[in-house]
C-alpha cells in the first residue's frame, strides 16, 4: 500500500502506524483521515498483526489538531459531514478487534486528543499535553470528545477541560485517569512494544471479547452488561483457544493460541 501521509511498520505482529505530517505538526486532515482508515481496515484484515501502536512524527505532536485551515472553510453541512468521517474512523478504532495503543509524543490537542481517547490505552511522554481547545476557536469537539472523554474521567474533570479549553499535562492526565503511562520519550515507543507484546501472549479471541465487552458493556444497564459479559464468557468455550489455554495451565505449559 502505498501511503502519502503515514508510514507503516509491522515487526513481531505489531504494526507501528506513524502520522507523518511533522511540519503541520501532524495535523489532521480529510486526506489523512481516509489514508488511516484504509491502513487501519487492512491491519484488521491482517492475520500476521495483533496490535497497533499510532504515533506522530517527531518530538512536538502526537496529532496537535484537526487542521483548522481545512475547517475554516466548511459550512454547516460540510462541517457535520468531517465530524461524521472523523467519528467514524475513531469507531472503527475502538472496534478493531485488535489492541491500539496510543503513543503520545508531544501535544494531542482537539482532534488529536479524540484521537487518543478511541485508542484502547494512552502512553505519554513526558512533556506530552492533551486537550480539547474547540471552545477557544468558537466551536465544540466534533470526533467525540464531548462523549468519551467525560466516560473516562468523568463529567466534572471533562467539563473543566472543555469549558477553559486548556491542556493538561501528561502527569495530570495520568492523575485523572487520561493516559495510563507517563514514562521518557526515548522510551516511548519501547514501552508501547513492550505492552502490547505481553496483551498478544494472551489469547486473540479472548483480547477481542475483553475489548468487545467493555465497549458496549458501558451503554448498558449492569443487568445487561452481564448478560452480554456471560454470553462472551461462554463463546470463549466453544473455541480451540479456550480449550488450549485451560488445557496448558492444566499442564504447566505456555500456550499455544491460534486465534480460532
Amino acid at each position: 500500500m502505498e501511503l502519502a501521509s503515514l508510514k507503516l511498520e509491522v515487526v513481531d505482529r505489531i504494526a507501528l502506524v506513524t502520522i507523518s505530517r511533522e511540519q503541520f505538526l501532524n495535523a489532521l486532515n480529510s486526506e489523512i483521515l481516509e489514508e488511516l482508515r484504509a491502513v487501519l481496515a487492512a491491519l484488521q484484515r491482517e492475520e500476521q498483526v495483533g496490535g497497533v501502536i499510532l504515533t506522530g512524527a517527531g518530538d512536538h505532536a502526537f496529532v496537535a489538531g484537526a487542521d483548522v485551515q481545512e475547517m475554516s472553510g466548511f459550512n454547516s453541512l460540510q462541517a457535520r459531514d468531517f465530524s461524521r468521517r472523523f467519528q467514524s474512523l475513531l469507531d472503527l478504532i475502538e472496534t478493531l478487534g485488535k489492541p491500539v495503543v496510543a503513543a503520545i509524543n508531544g501535544f494531542a490537542l482537539g482532534g488529536g486528543c479524540e484521537l487518543a481517547l478511541a485508542c484502547h490505552l494512552r502512553v505519554a511522554s513526558q512533556g506530552a499535553s492533551l486537550g480539547q481547545p474547540e471552545a477557544k476557536l468558537g466551536i465544540i469537539p466534533g470526533a467525540g470528545g464531548t462523549q468519551r472523554l467525560p466516560r473516562l474521567v468523568g463529567e466534572g474533570r471533562a467539563l473543566e477541560m472543555l469549558l477553559l479549553g486548556e491542556p493538561v499535562s501528561a502527569e495530570e492526565a495520568y492523575r485523572i485517569g487520561l493516559v495510563n503511562h507517563v514514562v521518557a520519550q526515548a522510551d516511548l515507543i519501547p514501552v508501547c512494544r513492550e505492552l502490547l507484546g505481553r496483551m498478544l501472549k494472551n489469547g486473540p479471541l479472548a483480547l477481542r471479547y475483553s475489548m468487545e465487552a467493555v465497549h458496549n458493556g458501558v451503554e448498558m444497564s449492569l443487568e445487561e452488561g452481564l448478560l452480554l459479559e456471560s454470553t462472551l464468557f461462554g463463546m470463549c468455550f466453544a473455541t480451540e483457544d479456550g480449550q488450549e489455554g485451560m488445557r496448558a495451565f492444566l499442564e504447566k505449559r505456555p500456550a499455544r493460541f491460534q486465534g480460532k
